[in-house]
């Protein structure tokens, strides 16, 4: 008659080979992503001449961020810098942003700044496609380049962009930039994040016109020939969308025009969140929704995760101590399984983070990374419908 203890060490022997068979389909995937990442190359010289490009900051309380962006911007390496226009669009910030960005203005005259009005009330405008749609009204250049307040760009960024974007006749250039991480909660979630983006948004996937179905961007930073932008309605077609970044590109490659999809981790950094409430509603936020609001695919998500970033640290744990305690041979097994399941845990992590160019950091908590990501998967899918706490930086989402 066969033991409970054999049981136990059975099922769990079980669980950790099928979440081994897991990580290592999610690595092939994420290699396989990664493998045909485009890098945004990097100029050896400035050209003679470039067109012309209005820079776009949407910025709702970014006090902590908006001067920094602003002079880093200013500092970008230009054949006329003169052809920079800077337009910071102040969304009813109720702290100093605007003021601090107005300081900046007023020692270089290639900023202007304004505060966008009330937001109208006939549809329901989210997140900053509202300031979006008001700033390019003021926008000259032939291309418009929309960033986050929170990013940070390297002096060659915009014209290394400008010239790709003539180069491969883009008519969206979106860059995946390098993740600034400075606290635990950014240490722990934002590498998973990153690698999880990857494997749902295949860079080659991406990239391929004849790929209709497959389209993504990165809200951080996107540089639009202004005609194609006005083509597909801009950020008023988008208006009613949590994640328009997206949707923008979904719009871009709908209407048969050219998307372009790179990692430029060198040229652009962002740190999107600098505490774990700020990242908790930032990716409940996004979460559900990035993935097409698609429940069955969203709780797979949830599931396959706990599989890759939970059961090998918990069944390393639960065999290592029933091992230690008399559990016998069987036990054992489930150890060795979990050194082996955990150690291809860490490989996977290694790897992914050499591309994106971040230390290797708190491997050891990959079980509560994990964790804590799937909390945010399933979070999403009911804050979102049910737009209970569906908010960002305080503005309720909910349509109700």
């Amino acid at each position: 008659m066969i033991s409970g203890q054999w049981i136990g060490s059975g099922l769990w022997s079980l669980a950790l080979a099928v979440a081994t068979v897991a990580i290592a389909i999610f690595h092939r995937r994420l290699q396989a992503s990664l493998a045909t990442a485009p890098r945004l190359p990097l100029l050896q010289t400035i050209p003679n001449s470039l067109p012309a490009v209005s820079l776009i900051i949407p910025a709702y309380n970014e006090s902590v961020n908006i001067t920094e962006c602003l002079d880093a911007a200013l500092a970008s390496h230009l054949p006329h810098p003169a052809d920079l226009q800077v337009i910071v669009a102040d969304d009813e910030s109720t702290d100093n942003t605007a003021d601090l960005a107005a300081a900046v203005a007023l020692t270089d005259d290639r900023v202007q700044v304004f505060t966008v009005p009330p937001r109208p009330t006939d549809i329901s405008w989210r997140g900053k496609t509202w300031a979006c749609a008001n700033a390019v009204e003021k926008a000259v250049g032939d291309y418009v380049l929309f960033i986050d307040a929170d990013v940070r760009l390297e002096p060659d960024a915009i014209a290394t962009a400008l010239t790709d974007c003539q180069k491969h006749d883009a008519d969206l250039l979106s860059c995946g930039p390098g993740i600034i991480c400075g606290c635990l909660a950014e240490w722990l979630v934002q590498p998973v994040m990153m690698s999880c983006i990857a494997v749902g948004f295949n860079f080659e996937a991406v990239n391929d016109p004849k790929d209709t179905s497959t389209a993504f961007a990165a809200g951080p930073f996107m540089l639009f020939r202004r005609s194609a932008y006005d083509r597909i309605g801009g950020h008023r077609a988008v208006a009613t969308e949590t994640v328009e970044d997206v949707e923008l590109a979904k719009l871009v490659k709908g209407s048969g025009l050219k998307l372009r999809y790179l990692l430029s981790t060198d040229l652009i950094k962002v740190r999107m969140y600098r505490s774990f409430a700020a990242l908790w509603e930032g990716w409940t936020k996004n979460f559900y929704e990035g993935g097409g609001r698609n429940l069955g695919a969203t709780l797979y998500s949830a599931f396959a995760l706990s599989l890759i970033f939970v059961m090998p640290w918990l069944g390393l744990v639960t065999g290592l101590w029933n091992s230690l305690f008399g559990g016998g041979v069987g036990w054992w097994v489930v150890t060795g399984l979990g050194v082996f399941s955990v150690a291809l845990q860490v490989y996977m992590r290694w790897a992914a983070q050499r591309v994106f160019n971040q230390p290797f950091r708190y491997w050891w908590l990959g079980w509560l990374s994990g964790g804590i990501v799937v909390a945010i998967a399933l979070t999403s899918i009911i804050k979102t419908e049910t737009g209970w706490g569906w908010t960002w930086r305080g503005r309720s989402l909910s349509t109700s």
